[in-house]
């Protein structure tokens, strides 16, 4: 028997349309916009309200130090790059990382990809001039195109359809990547196959991998079943930045009558689009998913309170995570006093470090970029702050991608200025390259163990 949605909860998932909701795109045809959204809201869901119920469970363990969250994924999708092998590679990159993750710290790793709807972005401003010609903001591939022109970057609500279609294959495979075998934890070799093999990371890791090989010799050698093995869990999530979208994907749970965002198993609240009155926050208060907030150097205690009394009053572990964005000169100083008053608030929450966003700087030769050294440092600064504070380092949330791209400077491969022109392939933000990323890991797995 199915339970219905009160009156009042389908009221209130349209108060945001009276809040003037921040970052979205100026529709030039409403009518065409209202016929797209009732074609969304026809549509199956992309995940399901019990799926999100079991990442609850998951990130509420993260918060209590009993997991560690690992948050990775492009800064922003296209529909050109969603093939399988782009797909693939991302997917055997978080996974490598959480073998790392896992062997070095002894910590399940909750699988979070940054996949399958994070089509939209966040911009300083609206328009974009060059030459004397003023456009449009290229907003995502889900309001507009890339190439400078008037057609392109026209926000096309037709846009929302293709980004539904296109997350739905990309979750296909997702699935049938994480379900179907693939991830057996025996293949833990493969994983590097297709890879650049001359780099300190490629070998480290499978050194890692001939002594989990070893240990599972032992273990079957002992008798154990390894069905389990063959399979990981693996959830999605994007910023719920265009609420076009995402109030469409909406659906009400026949089990409890609740409302669950079916875009994405999680979804967050960035930093632009934090404010406690605003449309997104009000938004995602009334959806059942567990949920994030972007956090960066200018909040405060009393901002961070205020969100958990708005987005989790009954204060229900794991649906809240706050994740932190301060840069690496900044952490030390700004994150333990927050972690501090948060704590005496009462109500839970999991901890998660944005190591990229308070880090980008421009190359001398012109590029948005980051250096490798500022992104671990700031985990660093994340596990000192918390350590001094008596919390919980919950997780790291990255860019990154499975390729082989020269966006950020640094690593073992000692990627300078000049070599950014060599693969910079982001039509947004920096990315940390296959290597960059297994390093990354190595150094978290340190940081754990000495948590």
């Amino acid at each position: 028997m199915s339970i219905e949605a009160t009156p009042e909860l389908l009221e209130g998932l349209e108060h945001w349309r009276t809040l003037e909701p921040a970052q979205q795109p100026v529709w030039p045809d409403e009518a065409k916009l209202v016929a797209v959204t009732e074609r969304l809201a026809g549509l199956p869901p992309l995940v399901f309200a019990g799926e999100a119920d079991v990442l609850t469970d998951r990130l509420a363990a993260a918060g209590r130090g009993e997991a560690f969250v690992l948050q990775g994924g492009d800064c922003a999708e296209t529909f050109a790059e969603a093939t399988a092998d782009n797909i693939r590679n991302k997917i055997k990159t978080i996974l490598q990382m959480a073998v790392v993750l896992t062997h070095g710290a002894s910590l399940p790793v909750i699988k979070l990809g940054r996949m399958a709807g994070q089509y939209a972005k966040p911009r300083s401003s609206g328009t974009e001039t060059r030459d004397g010609v003023t456009l449009p903001a290229f907003r995502g591939d889900i309001i507009n195109g890339h190439p400078f022109t008037e057609e392109a970057r026209t926000p096309d609500p037709e846009r929302l359809l293709e980004a539904y279609h296109t997350s739905a294959s990309t979750l296909n495979l997702i699935r049938a990547f994480t379900m179907g075998g693939f991830a057996d934890l025996r293949r833990v070799h493969e994983w590097n196959r297709g890879f650049l093999a001359n780099n300190p990371a490629y070998s480290r890791y499978e050194t890692t991998a001939a002594e989990i090989d070893r240990a599972i010799r032992f273990m079957a050698a002992c008798g154990a079943d390894f069905e389990a093995l063959r399979t990981v869990e693996f959830f999605s999530s994007h910023e719920a930045l265009l609420l076009d979208y995402e109030r469409p994907l909406t659906r009400i749970d026949s089990r409890t009558g609740l409302a669950y965002d079916c875009s994405a198993h999680f979804v967050w609240i960035g930093e632009r689009t934090r404010q406690l009155d605003g449309a997104h926050v009000d938004f995602l208060s009334r959806v059942r998913n567990p949920i994030g907030v972007k956090l960066g150097p200018t909040t405060t205690a009393d901002d961070a309170r205020a969100l958990m009394d708005k987005l989790n009053p009954a204060g229900a572990p794991g649906r809240l995570t706050f994740i932190t964005r301060m840069g690496a000169g900044q952490i030390r100083d700004l994150l333990p006093p927050l972690l501090e008053k948060v704590a005496a608030h009462g109500s839970p929450v999991t901890w998660v470090c944005d190591p990229m966003h308070g880090n980008t700087i421009t190359s001398s030769n012109g590029y948005k970029t980051r250096r490798l050294s500022d992104v671990l440092d700031e985990v660093a600064g994340f596990f000192e702050a918390h350590r001094s504070a008596g919390t919980i380092p919950g997780g790291v949330h990255v860019e990154l991608t499975g390729g082989d791209v020269t966006e950020v400077l640094g690593g073992s491969e000692h990627i300078d200025d000049a070599a950014l022109a060599r693969r910079y392939e982001t039509l947004v933000d920096p990315r940390l390259n296959h290597q960059q990323s297994l390093e990354l890991a190595f150094q978290v797995a340190d940081m754990l163990r000495g948590a």
